[in-house]
């Protein structure tokens, strides 16, 4: 069975038992920033069902008042974080309908009422259409979908049959870009990460899991809608600005941000199109929701690497995760 008619059979019996107003889409680290495409294409194309995203702990500790019968919970960890399995008691206890989306069995598939396996997006014989944010992102669509109706369904389904080649080339296209930048950044302590929209999601994964985390360097975030209002102030000749160019409706703060960076950012300045990654072989009416399916593969498995074999530093060392109490 495709993962998309497995994911639709799974949405059709959660609607079967639930009359759905809201979905919290709950996680915590990259599994949170997973979520973004699908939050964001549901906040523009659903105009009946509210959606928010929270991370695992904020969720368990302080949940939403509107958390009830009416509430679709989707859930996921590769392998049962603990604070995403409180988070997925709190949404079952207040009477959510949980989906469960992970990688091994755990807490978390025990107490969802469906669950969805997903393929780790750092493996490279994962297929892209199967990792957690495409399921995700199926799962908003097969709900929007089947409640009030996308015009674009077939489309979008149909286009995630075609991501895993999309994606292979882009990584043909981006590995030497990624060795040339990576030898740059070698002897760097900080590295802004930019993007906006419906990229945003993948800008953030690559800050936060992919340069701290894997790799110990500092790494801002900067939504480059907001980067006229505070954060062009640090920019100069010597700063490390990596800018991701989505494709959609925010583009043209990119290219705002863009423009700027030409003039006042130096050659640490690097620029990563979706144009340039095959996002515009996609048709034009969906492909501002592949954005995040697209990039965070790519951010992942080929630029991360790339940086990683630059500063010497295994990607799988950690000073605190795993080995410290926390």
């Amino acid at each position: 069975m495709k993962i998309q008619e497995e994911v639709a059979q799974v949405i059709g019996k959660v609607l079967k038992g639930h009359e759905i107003e809201r979905v919290a889409w709950v996680a915590a680290g990259g599994s949170n920033g997973g979520h973004w495409p699908a939050h964001y294409f549901m906040e523009h194309e659903s105009r009946r069902i509210a959606t928010e995203l929270y991370t695992s702990a904020e969720f368990a500790y302080a949940p939403p008042a509107y958390v009830d019968e009416h509430t679709l919970a989707v859930v996921t960890s590769m392998r049962g974080t603990t604070e995403t399995c409180a988070a997925a008691r709190v949404a079952k206890d207040l009477g959510a309908a949980t989906i469960a989306l992970y990688v091994d069995d755990s807490e978390l598939t025990q107490i969802a009422d469906f669950k969805i396996k997903y393929e780790s997006v750092a493996l490279d014989e994962s297929r892209t259409e199967r990792v957690n944010s495409s399921i995700a992102l199926q799962l908003a669509m097969a709900l929007v979908n089947q409640t009030e109706g996308y015009a674009n369904y077939d489309k979008a389904m149909a286009a995630f049959d075609a991501v895993d080649v999309i994606y292979r080339k882009a990584v043909a296209y981006a590995q030497p870009l990624a060795t040339v930048w990576a030898e740059r950044m070698a002897s760097q302590k900080t590295i802004y990460v930019m993007g906006s929209g419906p990229a945003y999601g993948a800008a953030y994964i690559f800050s936060i899991c992919n340069i701290e985390e894997m790799l110990q360097l500092d790494s801002p975030t900067i939504n480059s809608c907001e980067f006229f209002h505070g954060p062009f102030e640090v920019v100069d000749k010597a700063k490390p600005i990596f800018l991701i160019m989505g494709i959609g409706r925010t583009r043209p703060c990119d290219e705002r941000a863009l423009a700027f960076l030409e003039r006042y950012a130096g050659e640490n300045l690097y620029v990563l199109d979706g144009k340039e990654l095959g996002l515009n072989d996609l048709p034009d009416d969906i492909s501002e929701y592949f954005n995040h399916v697209i990039f965070t593969p790519i951010l992942n498995n080929v630029y991360m690497r790339a940086l990683s074999k630059a500063i010497s530093k295994d990607y799988m060392t950690r000073r605190y995760m795993w080995k410290v109490a926390y």
